[in-house]
Parts: structure tokens; C-alpha cells; sequence
């Protein structure tokens, strides 16, 4: 179970993957050791993963989309093992409504998505339907949950945002 300290760490991280630990124990009040154990304490227990995320577009991953998915005659979870293993699909989910599962994928081009569409994902047994959802414009994309706390010297850290998401 993370700890208050462990929440602080994490929300300094996801808003620079690599914020020196140094400043972030200058920020906390505890030494860098400290932090170097925390961090590879959930790192290790799989709690926290800090990776570089890429701007889809600018690696050729120019079409993206929603979409919803309806299971039958097949174990749901089945479906969604078999789903996860492309690498168009970044995002899973089960969704209580009309349809079983969300995938988000993103896609060289309108070409590629049909494809994966058409010859990949409606080809997997259980998939009963499907309904796209084009991705014409992206207004937020955030892999940022919740808030960081208020930084002691905030002028000493311009490379961070002083504004946060709402």
C-alpha cells in the first residue's frame, strides 16, 4: 500500500519521468537515498512504471480510433487476452453499457485501420460485432491522475508546469 510520501514521489515523476531525485527530496524534506529506494521499491512491485510516451503522429501512427466491441460465445476475458496481443491496440477496457469492451488503436493510416478492423479484430472468435469511432481531433491526452502537491520553490523548477489538469 503506497504511503503519503510514496503519492508525492509518483506525482512529482509522471510530471518529469526524470526529475532528478535530488530535487524531488529537496521538495519532500528526505534525503535522495530515500527516494532511490522508494522509487525502486514500486518500481520493482510493478506499482510505478516511468516510460517515455511519444506524440502518436510524429512516429507514424497517423489514424486513431474507439472501438466498442460486443462479446459472445466466448469468455470475455478470453476475447481480451487475444485483443491485447496486437500492437495497434494501446488501450483495453470492459465497459458496463452497450458493448463488452472498448479498444483505443492507433494506425499508420485509414487503410491500416481497416485492416486491423476487418482482417485482425473482427476475425477473433467472440467478437460478435463492432462499432468504430474515428478520432478526428484529440483535445487532452494525460497520463497524469490526480494532483501534484504545491511545489515549495516553484521558480527554482521552470521545466515543470505550474499549471495543473483540471
Amino acid at each position: 500500500m503506497l504511503d503519503e510520501t510514496d503519492r508525492a514521489i509518483i506525482s512529482y515523476l509522471k510530471y518529469d519521468g526524470r526529475m532528478p531525485y535530488t530535487r524531488i527530496a529537496n521538495e519532500l524534506g528526505l534525503t535522495e537515498g530515500g527516494i532511490r529506494r522508494r522509487v525502486k521499491k514500486m518500481t520493482d512491485e510493478g506499482v510505478l512504471q516511468i516510460v517515455g510516451i511519444v506524440e502518436p503522429h510524429d512516429i507514424g501512427l497517423d489514424e486513431a480510433g474507439m472501438i466498442g466491441v460486443t462479446v459472445e460465445g466466448r469468455p470475455l476475458d478470453e476475447v481480451a487476452e487475444e485483443i491485447a496481443k496486437y500492437s495497434e491496440v494501446t488501450y483495453l477496457f470492459q465497459a458496463a453499457g452497450e458493448f463488452d469492451l472498448f479498444v483505443e488503436v492507433f494506425c499508420e493510416d485509414r487503410e491500416h485501420f481497416v485492416d486491423f478492423l476487418n482482417n485482425t479484430l473482427q476475425r477473433i472468435p467472440g467478437v460478435r460485432g463492432t462499432q468504430s469511432f474515428l478520432i478526428l481531433k484529440r483535445y487532452k491526452l494525460s497520463y497524469r491522475w490526480g494532483d501534484a502537491p504545491p511545489m515549495k520553490n516553484p521558480e527554482k523548477h521552470s521545466a515543470l508546469p505550474l499549471v495543473q489538469d483540471k
